[in-house]
């Protein structure tokens, strides 16, 4: 006899999502699909929303609840918090079905047949409404873990079908213009992954911050996912390359270290509460949660979902997936899988971005939620009770917040929170409401105070910060789909990773130049020097520094190597498979000494400007050992990775000799001119190179020219020196000169030519002039990209050049 309430997820797929639900339907489809592809969905069952509807319709309860909700202000925060209790009393009271409760009763017994006596199971609950491509209803109704025992299973089912009146069920529903009538309530019942005793956490398979495509977001932290999810801990981070990776290169693009507070475990003896949080051992904080190798078979696993639902609904559909290692059989699972439903949905012909007019005091820093600004007085909530307090536009502060907070949030101009990460309730809330949020900032509700005014900006990349101030801040959009490509290829200077992911949406044709010094200053701090030989550091609090930053490394050479190659990587893959040119260090001496331990590695001079700094470092016993840490982190990228759209360049090379010195150091570091398609530039900034520019193209792939170092060397103008610096200007007739011979000379020689420096950002007469001369190309500021674009295509459609397809 076919059972009518009971649906086992063998029987189960995505056209089931009327009778169980988004959330069990899914779990069904990959149940049924994808196990055989190597994807583990631990088993489990469905109760039909058949059941919801009926045991309601024999309790008389549907009047009582339209009573409480037909008329409902959602905004009258008071009357949806009494509205929601009742109703929940309601359908809780309702119970189940007998035939419901008895085939519940067989399937759990035969579940138990499969996996043993001592079964626990996971009761999820999944709307006939939910988990849509354009609404997510996420966090909107209620999980229990590790419930156990027949009478603790019917009991949590009821649970389940009680949330589907939560407060933030009812706000939300009414916000998405769904009948909370014409939405009924499946339970799903499936083993649980024992999580507890190893890791858990969420992946999208799209960047959630910049929608960037070609990127798997991996957030995980110890024990069972609730405190992921939730926002309780700040998880660890990882991002895998997912063009490279179907190529079959294995490596993890960037990280980012949790600190993991506490973790969830099954209750001690199984108490009134089957779950329990305790403070995660402070030695496993210091560590990622799970190693390599999982971390790349997940984003394999993300791929694969992806690419399912994608060729299910006939587009591109990026999935926002719970995944949870069972820490006896050492095997990962998934237990969720639902469309990601707020950056997926941005318009890709519109590019929005935020930039701040002005720097201020910074009180607190987190992890950046979007890419936007926003501003207010702060609202401190300590107590939830106090949720009340909360005026519309101001900044909501608070620990963390939870689901039942979200008719508040919707009223304000950014979330700070103490705790979370990037998937946390907070992130996911504020990523659907459009407004900034800056989670995991410690301290917030410390340090800043009801009613002082702060922005909250989460525009400068990975870090979002809360600066003590209403700052002045603007907001453009600009439409892609007007913009053509003109045949002058536009090209954008890039240092920061961080702001990889959102650059690259601007048009463009890859990285003109990018630096290498931003990486070493933020990321890495320590002279590459001192990693080598910390001995002759003599500053003990440097060498202490020099320890801690290095110590979840093999060496302190691998953690140069790796911090490297994962910032250059990351611009690489935001940009793939585009050119980016990346300019192998060139800070100067006194920069150098600036970093940890430099100081005893650097000489003083009394001009660095004209000093020991590129290429002249690069084959120098005094830097040739550091020098091979970066090639080694190029290798990384390009052999590892996978990028081979990286491209090197060499900055400040004064002699042919000079020349044939690094780039045969290169070689002997593994990275060969020619070899695997790798190109070398040089740059073009010294009159040397301009002079002798048939000599350097037989040397190198290209010449990229840096127009602040050419026209200081042009003009003998120290621009750094304020008495002579009214005589630094890149529009002089010499300088100009000097310009075109040197894309003359590239041309001759078949050599590209392009321009790193910052003039034609800051002078559109100069990238006409360069346009005019026939330049390939111009990398520019990312503030500038599109306005040059535009001239550049309106100069090009004088000079009777077409546009690019």
């Amino acid at each position: 006899m076919t059972a009518r309430y009971v649906r086992w997820f063998e029987d189960l797929s995505l056209d089931d999502v009327p009778l169980v639900g988004g959330k069990n339907a899914s779990l069904g489809e990959m149940y049924r699909e994808l196990s055989g592809l190597g994807l583990r969905v631990p088993n489990g069952f469905a109760i039909a929303a058949d059941a919801f509807r009926d045991a309601l319709t024999q309790a008389d309860a549907w009047g009582a609840l339209h009573a409480l909700l037909d008329h409902l202000d959602k905004n009258d925060v008071r009357a949806l918090q009494a509205a929601g209790t009742k109703a929940r009393e309601l359908v809780y009271k309702a119970g189940l079905p007998d035939a419901a409760a008895d085939e519940i009763l067989e399937a759990y017994q035969k579940l138990q047949r499969e996996y043993g006596d001592d079964l626990s199971v996971a009761v999820r609950s999944s709307a006939t409404a939910e988990d849509l491509p354009t609404a997510s209803f996420a966090g909107q109704h209620d999980t229990f873990l590790n419930i156990q025992g027949e009478t603790m299973l019917l009991d949590a089912i009821c649970r389940c079908n009680a949330s589907l009146f939560t407060d933030r069920a009812i706000s939300y529903r009414t916000d998405q213009g769904f009948d909370h009538f014409k939405v009924a309530l499946s339970a799903g019942v499936m083993k649980m992954v024992r999580s507890d005793l190893a890791s858990s956490g969420v992946m999208f398979s799209i960047d959630t911050e910049t929608g960037f495509k070609d990127a798997v977001f991996i957030t995980g932290a110890y024990g069972l996912g609730e405190n992921v999810v939730k926002g309780t801990v700040d998880p660890d981070e990882f991002h895998v390359h997912k063009p490279t990776y179907k190529d079959g290169y294995r490596a993890i693009l960037r990280r980012h270290l949790g600190d993991k507070q506490v973790k969830m475990i099954y209750a001690p003896g199984h108490t009134r509460e089957p779950v329990a949080n305790i403070p995660t051992p402070k030695a496993d904080r210091q560590h990622y949660c799970i190693g390599d190798d999982d971390v790349l078979a997940l984003a394999g696993q993300a791929i694969l979902i992806e690419e399912h639902y994608s060729k299910a609904a006939g587009t591109f559909r990026p999935m926002d997936i719970e995944w949870a290692k069972d820490g006896l059989d050492g095997e990962l699972y998934i237990v969720q899988a639902r469309p990601e439903t707020v950056v997926s949905q941005r318009s890709a012909a519109v590019l929005e971005s935020y930039h701040l007019k002005k720097q201020g005091k910074v009180l607190v820093s987190g992890r950046a939620v979007g890419t936007k600004i926003g501003s207010g007085k702060a609202r401190v909530i300590k107590d939830v009770h106090k949720l009340g307090d909360v005026q519309p536009g101001e900044v909501l502060v608070a620990d963390i917040t939870t689901p039942d907070w979200e008719p508040v949030m919707k009223t304000a101009s950014a979330i700070v929170t103490n705790r979370g990460g990037r998937t946390c309730h907070a992130a996911i809330i504020s990523r659907e409401l459009g407004i900034p949020a800056v989670v995991g900032a410690e301290h917030a509700t410390e340090t800043l105070s009801d009613g002082q005014a702060v922005t909250v900006s989460c525009a400068e990349g990975d870090i979002g910060r809360v600066y003590g101030e209403a700052l002045p801040f603007e907001r453009r959009q600009t439409d892609l789909s007007r913009i053509q490509r003109p045949s002058t290829h536009i090209m954008i200077n890039l240092g920061n990773p961080d702001l990889a992911f959102q650059t690259c949406q601007l048009p463009n044709d890859g990285v003109g130049l990018a630096r290498m010094e931003f990486i070493i200053s933020e990321a890495i701090k320590v002279h590459p020097m001192a990693l080598i030989e910390p001995e002759r550091v003599g500053d003990p609090a440097e060498r202490a520094e020099i320890e801690r930053l290095t110590t979840h490394y093999a060496s302190p050479s691998d953690y140069f190597i790796e911090t490297l190659a994962e910032g250059v990587g990351t611009i690489a893959a935001a940009f793939y498979p585009k050119p980016v040119i990346v300019r192998m260090s060139d800070f100067k001496t006194n920069e150098y000494a600036a970093l940890v331990g430099g100081r005893w590695f650097e000489p003083e001079e009394a001009n660095p400007m004209l000093g020991f700094r590129g290429a002249a470092r690069y084959a120098h016993p005094a830097y040739e050992p550091g020098f091979a840490l970066e090639c080694q982190a190029m290798r990384r990228v390009r052999d590892v990775m996978g990028l081979k759209n990286l491209k090197l360049m060499i900055p400040f090379c004064r002699r042919i000799e000079e020349a044939e010195r690094v780039l045969d150091v290169m070689a002997q570091h593994g990275l060969k001119r020619g070899e695997d398609g790798l190109e070398i530039y040089v740059m073009c900034e010294i009159p040397n190179n301009v002079i002798l520019v048939d000599a350097f193209s037989k040397l190198f792939d290209g010449f990229s020219i840096g127009s602040n170092d050419l026209t200081q060397l042009v003009l003998g103008v120290d621009r750094d020196s304020e008495m002579v610096a009214f005589d630094f200007d890149e529009r002089d007739p010499g300088v100009l000169e000097m310009l075109k011979l040197a894309v003359d000379g590239a041309k001759r020689n078949g050599r590209h030519c392009g321009i790193c420096g910052q003039a034609p950002s800051d002078y559109p007469e100069i990238a006409e002039y360069l346009v005019r001369i026939g330049i390939e190309s111009m990398s520019l500021t990312a503030d500038t990209v599109i306005e040059t674009t535009l001239a550049v295509l309106d100069l090009e459609k004088k000079l009777g050049r077409a546009p690019r397809d």
